[in-house]
């Protein structure tokens, strides 16, 4: 057991390093960011900033040295780094659990191994590759890179097979995945925290909305029936059993027109659809990340009211700031900013979390909210 006072490490300086940093400094530890970039959201926060590459072994042998625990904001972190670090600090989650999710043909395999459905799908290296994927995958089809792909980035849909052979050459003929369209209803995630003794917290389930690959707005409780919540729940605590995984994470799953739920995707750490956790729940995903870290009993994951999270992305800005007075005059509506300094479309500088007594009452104010924040 790791006790306040103690020194925490977090690899990634962004906007989910800034949270846990956060939540870690409340409790008592001090914390060291190591990230590239010297204006990170995290580090610019946090006890110490090592202002580093991932793969800086001497930046990475100080980190050790300084931090009784070691974890991270996102998945492409090589996971030889993670390796590097397991040999001389505690570290969770595991370079394994990492490197089964950071290639999207891997983690696809592994779901599957679970005897867990995702979409059919076929691994992509060559034009051939591509051809012979009509067999097994129906378009209209979404190619996607298959590492380091994320907010929609690196992904083209397809209508047929000459679409695909030309977003094929568009993404550079990198490795790639083809997944088959389904017929959606609508789009759910399961945030948990999992123990070193195996044990699982499960946050409610989340109910999401994609716009342009990026996640828009989050809703709790979710509308999906219970049925549906308790196998998705049962999906993702096997999945993280499978990974053996230590920490807080997230999976994303599809719900088709029947009702049935399909694993999408794994993230290895706290999600942007548990930032309504901030608020809504008794303990955050991020008080959770530093429970697991640190080996010390987990927080209450219940649901104190229903929530609405939105996204507030760089395209609220326009040419002048929000119209923050818009949400700041509500007191039900909870702002998070994340110190990034530069609003860019597309790119994700805070939130809202809208509180109300009912979830369909909290979506239409927020809907209202964010209308009202845009700048001119």
């Amino acid at each position: 057991m790791i006790l306040p006072g103690s020194t925490l490490g977090m690899l990634g300086g962004g906007q989910l390093g800034r949270m846990f940093t956060s939540a870690a400094q409340s409790m008592g530890y001090r914390v060291v960011v190591l990230d590239p970039d010297q204006n990170s959201p995290a580090g610019i926060i946090a006890d110490q900033h090592i202002c580093a590459s991932y793969t800086d072994e001497q930046a990475l042998k100080q980190m050790a040295e300084q931090c009784a625990a070691i974890t991270t904001e996102f998945e492409n972190i090589p996971a030889s780094t993670l390796a590097f670090l397991e040999q001389r600090t505690v570290v969770h989650p595991s370079s394994t659990a990492l490197a089964k999710t950071q290639n999207r043909n891997v983690e696809k395999r592994f779901i599957n191994s679970l005897g867990i459905a995702t979409v059919p799908f076929a691994s992509i290296h060559s034009q051939e590759d591509l051809i012979a994927a009509t067999h097994s995958v129906q378009f209209p089809a979404i190619l996607k890179v298959a590492t380091f792909g994320y907010d929609g980035k690196g992904q083209i849909v397809c209508e047929n097979l000459d679409a695909a052979l030309q977003a094929f050459e568009a993404l550079g003929q990198k490795e790639c995945v083809l997944e088959q369209r389904i017929q959606l209803d609508r789009e759910i995630s399961v945030v948990l925290a999992r123990s070193e003794n195996g044990e699982v917290y499960n946050f409610p389930v989340a109910e999401n909305v994609h716009v342009n690959g990026i996640l828009h707005s989050t809703r709790v409780p979710a509308t999906v029936n219970s049925a549906q919540q308790q196998t998705a729940i049962e999906m993702a605590d096997k999945i993280a059993a499978g990974l053996n995984y230590v920490g807080t994470m997230a999976v994303e799953f599809f719900v088709d027109q029947s009702g049935n739920i399909i694993a999408n995707e794994i993230a290895p750490r706290p999600h942007n659809s548990g930032h309504y956790t901030l608020d809504a729940c008794h303990s955050s995903q991020f008080e959770q990340q530093v429970r697991m870290l640190c080996g010390l009993a987990s927080g209450d994951t219940s649901l104190i009211t229903p929530v609405v999270m939105i996204n507030l992305l760089g395209d609220v800005w326009g040419s002048s700031q929000p119209n923050w007075q818009a949400a700041l005059q509500l007191p039900n509506v909870k702002l998070h900013l994340y110190g990034k300094k530069e609003a860019r479309v597309g790119r994700k500088m805070g939130h809202i979390n809208v509180l109300d007594d009912a979830a369909e009452s909290a979506l239409n104010q927020a809907s209202q909210v964010f209308e009202a924040l845009k700048a001119d």
